[in-house]
């Protein structure tokens, strides 16, 4: 499975930059693929394995405020593996086919 999530303390001021590196630290260090942009970290695994990291992640953030905010969004699609780069080359190459 695909999972996009985003992750943020509330009540902790304008910046949460040191709560965010907390949680990609943890998705990092977790050893699933995994793909950070400015909006969601992205992992790929078993449903088990990814929502253990998506909860540690989320409790790392909680470290910095009172109050979190999760946005999940996921893709369970059994049987299948490296989507995480798979779907994004098969767009691109049909871009390249005009």
């Amino acid at each position: 499975m695909l999972v996009a999530f985003s992750v943020a303390p509330l009540g902790a001021g304008e910046s949460v930059t040191a709560a965010v590196a907390d949680a990609v630290r943890i998705v990092r260090e977790s050893g699933l693929p995994n793909r950070t942009d400015a909006m969601f970290t992205t992992l790929e695994g078993e449903w088990d394995e990814v929502m253990d990291v998506v909860k540690r992640a989320t409790e790392a953030v909680g470290r910095h405020g009172h109050r979190v905010s999760l946005v999940l969004k996921a893709d369970i699609r059994p049987g299948r593996s490296g989507e995480l780069t798979g779907k994004v080359e098969r767009v691109e190459a049909a871009l390249s086919d005009g």
